[in-house]
């Protein structure tokens, strides 16, 4: 049960609706978003229509969060359309969209409608980075720091920052030497990288990787891609879209939105109902085809349901990929890096990436790979790279798409807690919250799309809006009892935390060194960092402990 501590007699709470400068110093707000992405949007303009003081911190300079730093080439959405957007009315009633994989700038073109219609920009301070915060437990309010020395108070502080917002590059001899031209994915400058005649270079060959390779490919004099691991790619399927045949559609998208949080992706279809080897040899290959002709995400979390937990079943998926992509590739060497006849893991324990024409690339003359297993990368020189062949590939531009650290958004902010110790100390040992969406010791505190919640394994909008409306039930509820703080108590956390290790233990994603694990920073604790039992099941989960009155929460009143 829930402990509600007695209350002392209460205080005013008046929720005027009053336009306050979100950019003025000595800000008293009710909720202080960070991220101006689909979390920080959702949540201000539901927020707001109750009443409440809220605003946005954001730290660019305009809306669409990843999707406002992510310029690199061929920036693209690996959700398709219509699911890959808000579920607000006034918004998909009137967008139209002209891919169905948009790209970064469609994308930014649709924040901004949603800037047009919901007005979202008037309660946002843009440029302003959030550096610290700590909860005031007199006050029962947190205390925030901005990049320009500015404080701002606020009872309730919403982290909408994603699994995105810390870069990773790893620590490469001589890194600092290179005189050519250097762009990581997240960094991208809003000029255009031009690469023609140029001796170009990709290291990684993750979502973005994969994108800047088939653009630099058509265009670059030379392009060489590093590869630690292969990426086990899907056809995209991409199409042009019309607006004729959208506004058809639209008469099904109420149902579009429900469907998508009935699925364990987040998507509008799931698993089948049964296990690989029920079916023959000759129905799996049939299984097989139509899930690869459906493009999108379906052949990865589409197919058999025993995917992730069977080696056997497994290797039947990762056979029937390597056929299809190694009939894509004509050079037998850059083949076996690229697609070889064994898996370099447990096929899907790593995230695929959706591809056009990824692979096509590496058959023109002027694409080359090099496996980073066999021949590691000695030193960056000033004009190139010397890997452990003792071949030395020269240089112009370098382009680093090495990633993220899943866990590492919000520890980019000195978060200290009711007692004065930073997160970074809470998670010294490992990542520890409460249902993937509130930490312990940190009252107040919820965040969106982020560690031990199904993030990556969901369409974004999907987990964001089933997160977000919980916590604005949260916030009412606590509103509605005159509650000064709520936090989730150590016990609840712990229990959720061991839940997430011992169901990764049964599946097949430790046996691969992926960022669901962690794995790809180095000296962090390998540790599942995702909720796997999808969507719906952790839709329930919510919705439960609003049903039991926040089982797992202390409340105190004031």
């Amino acid at each position: 049960m829930t402990k509600i501590i007695p209350p002392s007699p209460p205080t005013s709470n008046s929720k005027e609706e009053v336009h306050i400068d979100p950019y003025m110093n000595n800000l008293d707000l009710d909720i202080l978003i960070v991220g101006a992405g689909f979390s920080g949007i959702y949540l201000l303009y539901n927020l707001r229509k109750k009443g409440y003081k809220v605003k946005i911190f954001e730290g660019s300079n305009g809306l669409g969060g990843t999707w406002q730093i992510n310029r690199y080439p061929g920036a693209r959405v690996d959700s398709d359309q219509p699911v890959y957007q808000l579920s607000i009315p006034q918004i998909w009633k009137e967008w139209t969209w002209k891919e169905k994989f948009p790209g970064s700038e469609e994308l930014r073109q649709y924040f901004d409608f949603c800037d047009k219609i919901l007005d979202i920009k008037k309660d946002v301070a843009f440029n302003t980075k959030v550096i610290a915060a700590n909860f005031k437990k007199t006050e029962g309010k947190w205390m925030i720091k901005t990049n320009d020395g500015r404080i701002t108070k606020a009872k309730y502080f919403l982290p909408c920052i994603g699994f995105a917002a810390k870069r990773y590059i790893p620590d490469f001899p001589g890194i600092e030497t290179f005189k050519g031209e250097i762009y990581h994915s997240s960094e991208w400058p809003k000029f255009e990288v031009d690469v023609s005649e140029k001796r170009c270079a990709v290291i990684g060959t993750g979502a973005s990787g994969v994108q800047i390779v088939q653009e630099w490919g058509k265009r670059a004099k030379s392009l060489v891609v590093f590869q630690r691991t292969p990426n086990l790619c899907l056809p995209m399927s991409q199409r042009n879209l019309t607006a004729e045949e959208q506004n058809i559609q639209k008469h099904e998208y109420q149902n579009y939105f429900l469907r998508r949080e009935a699925h364990f992706g987040g998507f509008v279809f799931g698993f089948l109902p049964r296990d690989t080897f029920e079916d023959t040899a000759e129905e799996r290959e049939k299984v097989f085809e139509a899930l690869w002709n459906c493009g999108n995400m379906a052949f990865w979390i589409g197919g058999y349901q025993d995917i992730f937990f069977k080696l056997d079943a497994n290797y039947e998926a990762y056979k029937f990929w390597a056929k299809k992509t190694r009939s894509k590739i004509e050079d037998p060497q850059k083949r076996d890096i690229l697609a070889p006849l064994e898996p370099p893991h447990p096929f899907g324990t790593k995230l695929p990436s959706l591809e056009q024409d990824y692979y096509q690339m590496f058959n023109k003359t002027n694409v080359d790979v090099v496996s980073l297993k066999e021949n590691p990368i000695i030193e960056i020189k000033s004009n190139g790279i010397l890997t452990s062949d003792g071949k030395f590939h020269e240089i112009d531009i370098l382009a680093l798409a090495t990633g993220f650290d899943f866990a590492g958004a919000l520890l980019k902010i000195d978060l200290t807690d009711i007692n004065d110790i930073p997160l970074s100390e809470h998670w010294s040992n490992g990542t520890k919250t409460f249902q993937g969406i509130s930490i312990s010791s940190f009252p107040n505190m919820f965040y969106t799309y982020g560690p031990q919640a199904p993030t990556a394994f969901s369409n974004g909008p999907t987990l964001i809006e089933i997160q977000a409306d919980w916590i604005i039930k949260v916030i009412d509820y606590c509103e509605e009892k005159n509650v000064k703080y709520i936090v989730a108590k150590e016990e609840a956390q712990e229990k959720w935390s061991s839940e997430i290790h011992e169901t990764a233990k049964m599946s097949l994603f430790p046996l691969a060194d992926s960022w669901y694990m962690g794995a790809n920073i180095p000296g962090k604790k390998r540790e599942m960092l995702n909720f796997l039992g999808g969507v719906p099941k952790y839709a329930e989960i919510l919705k439960m402990n609003l049903k039991n009155d926040l089982e797992g929460y202390e409340l105190v009143l004031n």
